[in-house]
């Protein structure tokens, strides 16, 4: 019982960073373009993050919670990753670094996993799945943006520049609340996916002892329609401490991440913001609906290089594009080393 409270504490704090971390990916555009002020953006950041807890169903939790074989996870295991998921979130936020924190939580998560049993205990559909959008989200959201932007061209290229600057900074307001919902659908979704498992073992602790599993701790899965088993309901405890410790996380910022994302990858204007946001909302909603852990920080940056483009291609400014990359790709397999480690370093503890 112990090792559960210490792993949910783990958990929402992961949650809290999560939100500072990646409320850059929410407020960047609209603070950038002025819109709003940073402490106006962050409480509308927050406000939305939390909003989606009322529209979206448990496909994200259920992928996190499977990323490795239910016979390799234990308190231990968990703990271990979230500790290495909360270490590489800290430092990639000291540095100002846009990481991806879902794929710092999988990565971690995976790499403790492997420690305790192995390579075999990833679930490779999943893992390959989340990897595979390290790079197409970031695409995807590059190409929606490019399009939404340049459609809104055409149809503004007879507007009154100024009367279409104050209409889209009306606009950005809808189009941040869009992406603010998806982020808080996204990310606060994998932390429930964690406690989730947790439950998950806690249950199975008390069945083999012949205990009742009590209401608060009783994690419900149905078959899908591939006869895979599936999350269906968590106890509501659970979403609520989630999105709020994100919401209050957002309300924390992340102003060094903030600077690179608002105005380190491109310029942007409202009209920019309007498309960035609007196409990394499309593409959230897209892949929540197929219960794929995307990173907002890779789709929100995408979005950003695509309106960038149609500008002309030297508006990007490449070199911080490529160091971010590199950054992206590395963020599963060194969180997964540092899950590694700290699962050995528990375990030599006698952590169990």
């Amino acid at each position: 019982m112990t090792l559960l409270v210490i792993l949910i504490i783990l958990a929402l704090i992961f949650d809290l960073i999560n939100g500072f971390h990646d409320a850059a990916n929410s407020i960047a555009t609209i603070v950038s373009t002025k819109v709003l002020t940073p402490f106006q953006a962050v409480l509308w950041a927050a406000f939305f993050n939390i909003v989606a807890f009322a529209i979206f169903d448990l496909k994200v939790a259920d992928t996190v919670a499977k990323i490795v074989h239910s016979d390799a996870i234990n308190f231990t295991v968990i703990c271990a990753g979230l500790v290495a998921a909360i270490s590489w979130n800290l430092l990639t936020w000291w540095f100002g670094i846009p990481s991806s924190s879902s794929h710092t939580l999988m990565g971690g998560f995976a790499g403790a996993a492997i420690a305790y049993a192995g390579f075999g205990v990833v679930n490779q559909e999943k893992m390959w799945k989340t990897f595979a959008f390290i790079f197409l989200a970031p695409l995807i959201g590059m190409i929606v943006a490019a399009i939404i932007s340049l459609i809104i061209m055409q149809i503004c290229k007879r507007a009154n520049p100024s009367r279409a600057d104050r209409w889209f900074r009306r606009l950005q307001l809808v189009s941040s609340a869009m992406f603010s919902i998806g982020h808080g659908g996204n990310d606060a979704q994998k932390v429930m996916g964690i406690i989730s498992a947790g439950l998950l073992v806690f249950g199975a602790q008390l069945h083999a002892q012949g205990i009742d599993i009590p209401d608060w701790a009783n994690v419900i899965q149905e078959a899908d329609s591939k006869g895979k088993m599936a999350i269906k309901h968590i106890p509501n405890w659970v979403p609520m401490a989630c999105y709020s410790a994100i919401g209050i996380g957002t309300m924390m910022g992340g102003w060094k991440i903030v600077k690179t994302m608002g105005s380190r990858i491109t310029k942007v204007t409202p009209f920019e913001g309007v498309g960035a946001e609007t196409a990394g909302a499309l593409t959230l909603f897209m892949t929540e609906k197929l219960g794929i852990p995307v990173s907002t920080t890779h789709t929100i940056t995408g979005s950003i290089i695509g309106v960038g483009v149609t500008k002309r291609i030297s508006a990007v400014r490449w070199g911080v594009t490529i160091n971010l990359l590199w950054a992206w790709i590395l963020t599963i397999p060194v969180s997964a080393l540092l899950g590694a480690i700290v699962y050995w370093i528990l375990n030599f503890a006698g952590v169990k």
